[in-house]
């Protein structure tokens, strides 16, 4: 078991940066994949990055790419998306997730490769 506990949403202007962080517990931390995801109103979870088990590998969902950074601290048990130029259409309930369903990080763009979810953070994008 895997718990996930995602801190830092929050309200910003468009063009602006947050940092969002979620600390898992329960398992060891370096075994498993950590990954991101958002869900806007009425539309479907939609994928965000992921992160490699040692931290050296990441990929991104091309809304996002260029603009937000993943990245994990072993011995802190966290990890973190770091987001510039935040848009309105970035606004949505961030989601961190924990799995290794998929055999390459660009296999992991799908809710089904991942066990364990936090409960999100809001991050709400004014123009």
């Amino acid at each position: 078991q895997v718990q996930l506990v995602e801190s830092g949403g929050g309200s910003v202007q468009a063009g602006g940066s947050l940092r969002l962080s979620c600390a898992a517990s329960g398992r060891t931390f370096s075994s498993i994949r950590m990954g991101w995801f958002r869900q806007a109103p009425g539309k479907e979870r939609d994928f965000v990055a992921v992160i490699s088990r040692s931290g050296d590998s990441t990929y991104y969902g091309d809304s996002v790419k260029g603009r937000f950074t993943i990245s994990r601290d072993n011995a802190k048990n966290t990890v973190y998306l770091q987001m510039n130029s935040l848009k309105p259409e970035d606004t949505a309930v961030y989601y961190c997730a924990a799995g290794n369903g998929g055999v390459w990080l660009s296999t992991m763009t799908s809710v089904h490769a991942y066990d364990y979810w936090g409960q999100g953070t809001q991050v709400t994008v004014s123009s």
